[in-house]
């Protein structure tokens, strides 16, 4: 009796164990710590309220900065792989913060970079230096701003990351909820300042009134649509030929269809409008 106790202690412990390593190694919580989930086009993912707090600065830091869903997709990619989404004081080298930033390499004093509004905010500055970074693939977006010895490694992150950005951003609403267990005294006046640090004063308005904080949204956002396709065969009318409309002579007989301009063999490209994150439930 005695030793099925101890086989079967044995093996819960074993359980146990190999669930917090699972938990810490896919940077989830676990099943009984306190939690929020994000569900977007049909994936759901899982992070701690320190992570949720971390993410919903990054998200909405892009949106203080005018940037389209898919860079809050690249960040939280970024993020993931480098801290977890934690702002962590220590790394390789000298690299701390969410982004794993290294003051030797000019990204700014530790102080700095450990302020997670100022850490992502120079990350998105370099970021928008990188070319064609709406189109290219998250990965590689993540990769030339970070100059990682692992180039691949923020891939695994990218499903993940574009459903928080995608619920965090509002491009897929109400989608977004957190249990807490013991949850603190709410913090009116922390709130406001928190809200406005991340989105903006010009984004939002906050009202702090017995002990409730009601906040305004500005206008929606519309993003830019895409230029208007061009075929290889169209061009800029000159200024003799511009007001002036060709006749073509009348022939007596049987009608004819109008001549129809033959299909180029080689068009150009229709500009597409790049992959967001709101877009994530198309598979984009």
């Amino acid at each position: 009796m005695l030793v099925a106790i101890l086989g079967i202690v044995v093996v819960v412990a074993l359980i146990a164990g190999g669930v917090v390593l699972w938990s810490a190694y896919n940077k989830t919580p676990l099943p009984i710590d306190d939690r929020c989930v994000a569900t977007a086009g049909g994936h759901t993912t899982t992070i701690t309220p320190e992570q949720a707090r971390n993410a919903a600065i990054i998200a909405g830091m892009s949106i203080k900065r005018g940037l389209v869903p898919r860079a809050a997709s690249i960040a939280l990619t970024t993020a993931y792989q480098e801290s977890g989404i934690r702002n962590l004081d220590h790394g390789h080298a000298d690299s701390i913060g969410l982004f794993q930033q290294r003051p030797s390499k000019g990204w700014g004093t530790i102080e700095q970079i450990m302020d997670p509004w100022y850490s992502t905010r120079e990350f998105y500055q370099a970021m928008e230096r990188i070319k064609n970074w709406r189109t290219r693939s998250i990965n590689d977006v993540a990769q030339a701003v970070q100059r990682s010895a692992y180039p691949d490694a923020y891939r695994q992150h990218e499903a993940n990351a574009r459903a928080l950005a995608s619920s965090l951003t509002g491009e897929t609403p109400a989608s977004f909820t957190c249990v807490v267990n013991a949850p603190k005294p709410g913090d009116p006046d922390g709130m406001a300042t928190f809200l406005k640090k991340t989105l903006g004063s010009d984004t939002i308005t906050t009202v702090v009134k017995d002990g409730g904080l009601t906040v305004t949204a500005g206008p929606l956002r519309t993003w830019p649509s895409p230029p208007r396709p061009t075929t290889a065969w169209s061009r800029p009318r000159s200024a003799r030929t511009a007001g002036r409309i060709r006749r073509a002579p009348l022939r007596r007989g049987r009608a004819r269809a109008p001549p129809t301009r033959p299909t180029p063999s080689r068009s150009r490209s229709v500009p597409q409008r790049p992959a967001e994150s709101g877009h994530f439930a198309a598979g984009t």
